[in-house]
């Protein structure tokens, strides 16, 4: 295949060195289905490497205080957003993400994680109880682990990247990341700076490639006890099966089947906004992200009537361009893999209102051949559907109708999965209520994606095991120990 101009070539980051290797991934630019960068296709010795590096640096590193732990992840922090631009730019092109969204989510969150846990690593305190009678004092104390195993998704590659390697270098742990081998362009350039952010060689290391070659070999890897993994059901169930005789502690945050519950006192004007973002941000492709809205019968086609109108104003183009609303998905398979749930709604008999097979889509001459879909909103669907039962992970929603609040609590719950869902509702005593029914482990009500990282974040069911936030993921990344004086 000719390149017309040279393509950019990663290397695995291990002991604070650039280190090439045998073998390379292509990697494309969603947005023009070109090749445009190299990924290493790293196995069991790169990895190999990494853990033998990460073990090295731990002694050091773990022993070095919470508050010289905390100066470093701030001086990592700012170097980053020093390079918002450059980040935002090179996340943008690799996972065809609007521009707008890398600049004001993607990158700002990333500075933020490693602000964050810089903040919070120095507010844990620990249990202690006495036993008067028994001359007893009992007390806690908590230990980094070891070496952690990280491994993160494509759809907001430096955000979730960071969200794991904050709260694990924070607590004294040393790492081995492994990003997807479809983005990893972001990961690859924050190496460049760990060095001056004062991150001693070996604490973090990052070998691209895929789930099955090193995501596998870092998940049976004896040296490494925890592994946090953020990603599809299907590869979580293999990482437990695969980790299980080495008794590793796993985190894993999954899919999701997201409702929206619309009752027919809410506020349209805010509620059809938020959920047109909360269906089609990054589109479609966040785990959070609703794609099944519950209406009330009484509102039904007035919102129907309304959503699609907005949905259609989507403006679907050129990642780089900053009007554009929604930029291309992550790969051809993917795209045809939510281009075929389509079809296969349409097959059922549903009605597809706006968006793929139904509208056209323009786009300018360099993006012809890139994964582009328009904002797609299906109703007179079933319940049972397929659409409404798996995640999609693109930009595409379903629209339904309920009558009563006991049968859309039955309803939202009748999927597998358990991750997010969203109320809209101007009755406070409705609002508790249902939120409290949802089988969800976030409820946002009359808004989306408003995050406190101080809370618990994951998912019930099939969406995940463990949280993740300030106390939850000191806790994951710490051995806890109880001790007992006598005096």
């Amino acid at each position: 295949m000719a390149h017309s101009k040279a393509l950019l070539v990663l290397e695995n980051f291990i002991g604070g060195k650039f280190v090439p290797c045998s073998s390379y991934i292509d990697s494309y630019n969603p947005s023009t289905g070109d090749v445009y960068c190299r990924v290493p296709d790293s196995g069991k010795e790169e990895v190999e490497a990494a853990v033998k590096s990460a073990k090295a640096a731990f002694p050091i590193w773990s022993s070095k205080s919470p508050l010289e732990r905390s100066q470093i992840l701030n001086k990592l922090a700012d170097l980053i957003e020093r390079d918002l631009e450059a980040f935002a730019q090179a996340e943008s092109k690799d996972q065809g993400k609007t521009i707008t969204f890398a600049r004001t989510v993607d990158i700002p969150r990333a500075v933020y994680n490693f602000r964050f846990f810089a903040s919070s690593i120095l507010h844990h305190t620990t249990e202690c109880t006495e036993m008067a009678t028994m001359g007893c004092v009992h007390y806690t104390s908590r230990a980094p682990v070891g070496v952690a195993g990280l491994i993160s998704p494509w759809n907001l590659p430096l955000y979730l990247l960071t969200w794991k390697i904050a709260p694990a270098i924070a607590c004294g742990n040393t790492v081995v990341a492994k990003p997807s081998e479809m983005t990893s362009v972001t990961a690859w350039m924050m190496c460049k700076l760990l060095e001056k952010a004062g991150v001693p060689h070996g604490v973090v290391n990052i070998v691209f490639g895929t789930g099955t070659k090193a995501g596998e070999a870092l998940v049976c890897h004896p040296d490494v006890p925890l592994i946090s993994f953020t990603g599809s059901t299907l590869t979580a169930q293999r990482i437990t099966e695969k980790s299980a005789p080495h008794c590793k502690r796993l985190s894993l945050e999954l899919g999701g089947k997201n409702p929206a519950i619309i009752f027919d006192d809410a506020d349209l004007m805010q509620c059809i906004p938020t959920t047109l973002r909360s269906s089609f941000a990054n589109q479609g492709e966040i785990c959070l992200c609703t794609s099944r809205i519950f209406v009330q019968r009484g509102i039904y086609s007035e919102f129907l009537k309304r959503f699609v109108a907005e949905a259609k104003k989507w403006k679907v183009g050129n990642p780089s361009d900053p009007t554009v609303d929604m930029g291309a998905l992550i790969s051809k398979e993917h795209l045809e893999k939510v281009r075929s749930y389509v079809k296969k709604a349409q097959a059922e008999g549903a009605r597809v209102l706006c968006g793929e097979g139904v509208d056209s889509l323009a786009l300018p001459t360099g993006n012809q051949k890139g994964y582009f879909m328009l904002p797609t909103v299906i109703a007179k669907v079933k319940d049972e559907s397929c659409c409404m039962q798996e995640e999609i992970f693109g930009p595409v929603t379903c629209v339904v109708a309920f009558d009563t609040e006991e049968e859309v609590i039955e309803r939202a719950n009748s999927v597998k999965y358990g991750l997010a869902a969203t109320v809209w509702s101007s009755n406070v005593g409705r609002v508790h209520r249902v939120a409290q029914r949802l089988q969800a482990g976030l409820v946002w009500t009359n808004c989306w994606l408003v995050r406190d990282l101080n809370l618990p974040f994951g998912g019930m069911k099939a969406s995940g095991i463990g949280r993740e936030g300030a106390k939850d993921s000191y806790e994951f990344f710490t051995e806890v120990k109880t001790i007992t004086i006598k005096h």
